[in-house]
């Protein structure tokens, strides 16, 4: 039986007695070893043992790390030497934390509580019934596509998110300083697989804020210049925030009472047999988070600025001013009230934060674009991007990485082989149109000891520039819809890498708005993302989502870059289980106008054209020419839709574009103002609540692409 759905007064009245528990009566009792068995049988990880037996496995439980190891499931264990505790504690020493390298050296018993806990917690993944989250030394080396700083998919249980990097002789670094020995490590064990460790994963969690504090305090150079530009335009109590306690109170108060366990009989699962557990659930944790893409000091140095100077914020608006380094029309003044979102200095600072933490190998996702495949996830094809604003909500900043790229760049504008004809690639790039590269696996790259940020070095200074806005103007800009929420992105919600339930059918609850763009107007609105881990779905980024309920559901849209007419575009798989939707847009929230008729998203492409209606653009299958083809294209357009786009494939070759069920409906064609926010708006017009609103991506599309006399919009 599904759980209903509980009210905020309901939920604020239940007493919790949810207490987490170990089933060890159901622990194997074969020759071979479980982890602990393991642990108990090698002298050289006596510590550590005796130290799993101490800490429970979280806050709500009674069971200890110790009986965790012993009970089924796919553990991956860093065991912790003998010599990695003791040299640990030998650091505690001379950092004037206790008076003698020894755990009776803690005279404050909380204290010495939390560090165990740092100790054991960071060194176990919990893999739950998947086998495939038993992480080898193979398959950490395939994180990212093999790129160093690449993030784990799972968290410890300590809830903090690893990295994976090389050291000497191709020696596994997690977060960049605690090795994997080689010869003792991918241990096979009935419930899991151990890796030998040789230093604690002790990370600082510092906040953004504190990190750049210390650089301040220690004078030590880097990032000394970004950080005097962060204090003096007073951004540190922004760069503090890592969650959101009143949603950490509530789920951690309540637990499983937050879930919408067995809300999927409702919704419907997804088919694709991934996830053995159907559920949907909620997110554990609401936490902030930021990307920062900073130049270093060795380029401030280059250009004459010291940032050890006195002066050195004053000298460097005015090189931001010398160089052009701002919108020629922003109305920005340069003074020293640098805390004014008008000032020069600030603006420029933050077109390098995004609002949201991206790991390395989030920046942008290869997933099912066409020709790529994860099993080979190095190897790139199409080009790859995202559009983001930037902190503040009034610029975007794109984020590209092609197969000829070599790297991920800010604000690059290659040509491409676009034709129906072409293959999609990038085929040119002007020098002065590569943009700025992302230095991701740099060593100053900062990403496992901020709590809540990723720092990465840039090879050239950022700015969003005239030429900036005309360029991000001219192109298409397609938004995945859960690229509109920095919270989806910082938690790990957005294309996970796992096929467990929690990450594949998640849960956002009405009687809490956990996303700050997107509204749901009432509390009969029920949205659950499904992540598409590694299934053949006809969706940009293989995820999809959808509302349920008598929905209505609004979305806070990013900006465009420029005053233009554009085309707002809405992308629809049709099948059967859908809705019908009036769609609203306009930049008053409370009274946004009515959109065109309402959409029944059962309809397929082939309505406009009669049943077996060929959309291919094989042009040796199907017999069609080029401008048949255009001319599909043309008519669609008269009925205010389009194609899916080539760019995304269900299998190995058939894309959106070559399904009559997948199109782009073109919601409004209007001037848009960058200084202007706008909203969408998706109501149900029937009366039953068993209907589907899908949501996959917005577009907007600028008239120069759109109406272009010369060539016609791209396939892509």
């Amino acid at each position: 039986m599904r759980k209903s759905i509980l009210t905020l007064t309901t939920l604020l009245i239940i007493i919790s007695s949810c207490k987490e528990e170990i089933d060890t009566s159901s622990r194997y009792v074969f020759k071979e070893h479980t982890v602990a068995s393991y642990l108990e049988a090698h002298a050289e990880y006596s510590q550590y043992l005796e130290l799993t037996k101490l800490v429970p496995v979280s806050r709500r439980s009674q069971s200890s790390v110790y009986q965790l190891l012993t009970a089924r499931g796919n553990y991956t264990c860093f065991a912790l030497t003998n010599k990695a505790i003791d040299d640990y504690l030998q650091d505690m020493v001379e950092q004037g934390l206790i008076s003698e390298p020894s755990w009776d050296a803690f005279t404050d018993e909380r204290k010495l509580d939390s560090v165990r806990k740092v100790v054991v917690l960071n060194t176990i993944i919990d893999g739950h019934d998947m086998e495939s989250q038993r992480y080898t030394t193979s398959l950490i080396m395939t994180f990212g596509g093999g790129k160093e700083n690449a993030a784990f998919p799972l968290p410890t249980i300590y809830d903090h998110t690893l990295t994976y990097s090389l050291g000497k002789k191709d020696t596994i670094l997690l977060d960049k300083e605690c090795p994997i020995d080689p010869e003792n490590c991918d241990i096979p064990l009935i419930n899991g697989v151990m890796h030998q460790l040789h230093k604690v994963i002790a990370p600082k969690d510092e906040s953004c804020a504190r990190y750049m504090k210390n650089i301040l305090e220690s004078q030590r150079e880097g990032y000394l210049m970004f950080a005097k530009a962060l204090q003096a335009c007073d951004l540190f109590d922004t760069l503090s925030a890592v969650r959101d306690e009143k949603y950490e109170a509530l789920y951690q108060e309540y637990g499983e009472d937050l879930d919408m366990k067995n809300y999927m009989d409702v919704s419907g699962y997804d088919m694709t047999n991934i996830a053995s557990d159907k559920d949907a659930h909620q997110p554990e944790h609401r936490k902030y988070g930021f990307t920062l893409f900073c130049e270093t000091d060795d380029y401030w140095k280059s250009q004459g600025i010291d940032p050890k100077a006195s002066d050195a914020v004053q000298q460097l608006q005015n090189w931001i001013v010398t160089n052009n380094m701002y919108l020629s029309d922003g109305g920005y003044v340069v003074n020293t009230d640098y805390t004014s979102p008008k000032n020069m200095l600030h603006q420029w600072l933050v077109y390098h934060i995004l609002p949201m933490k991206i790991p390395a190998n989030k920046l942008v996702y290869h997933c099912n674009e066409l020709g790529y495949t994860l099993s080979k996830p190095s190897q790139y094809t199409l080009p790859v991007m995202e559009w983001y604003p930037v902190y503040g909500g009034d610029r975007l900043i794109k984020i590209y990485e092609s197969a000829e790229s070599n790297g991920i760049y800010l604000n690059t504008f290659p040509e491409r082989d676009n034709g129906i004809s072409g293959t999609g690639h990038e085929s040119y790039c002007a020098p002065d149109k590569r943009g700025v590269l992302v230095q991701t696996e740099h060593e100053m790259a900062e990403v496992s000891d901020i709590v809540n940020a990723c720092i990465y070095p840039i090879d050239k200074p950022l700015a969003y520039t005239d030429v900036t806005r005309e360029d991000l103007g001219k192109e298409r800009i397609r938004f995945d819809l859960f690229a509109l929420f920095p919270e989806a992105i910082t938690n790990g919600i957005r294309r996970a890498d796992s096929p467990e339930g929690k990450w594949q059918h998640v849960y956002f609850n009405p009687i809490y708005q956990y996303f700050e763009n997107m509204t749901l107007m009432n509390n009969d609105t029920h949205i659950i993302h499904y992540n598409g881990y590694k299934a053949a779905w006809s969706n940009y980024s293989q995820d999809e989502d959808k509302a349920f309920g008598h929905f209505d559901i609004r979305f806070k849209l990013p900006p465009v870059p420029k005053r233009n007419t554009y085309e707002f575009r809405y992308k629809l798989l049709a099948t059967a289980a859908r809705g019908v939707v009036q769609v609203y847009f306009g930049n008053n929230p409370e009274k946004l106008a009515v959109a065109g008729i309402p959409i029944d998203m059962t309809k397929n492409v082939e309505t406009f054209f009669g049943e077996g209606a060929t959309w291919g653009d094989d042009l040796s299958d199907n017999g069609k020419t080029e401008e048949q083809i255009i001319e599909i294209d043309h008519k669609l357009r008269n009925h205010g839709l389009m194609k899916g786009a080539r760019h995304e494939c269900e299998l190995s070759s058939t894309t959106s574009r070559d399904k009559n069920n997948c199109s782009r409906h073109i919601i409004v064609r209007q001037t848009l103002d960058p200084s202007e926010t706008y909203y969408v708006r998706f109501k149900s017009v029937l009366d039953g609540t068993k209907w589907e609103l899908y949501l996959d991506y917005f577009e907007y599309c600028p008239k120069e692409i759109y109406d272009s006399p010369v060539t016609p919009e791209d396939i892509w």
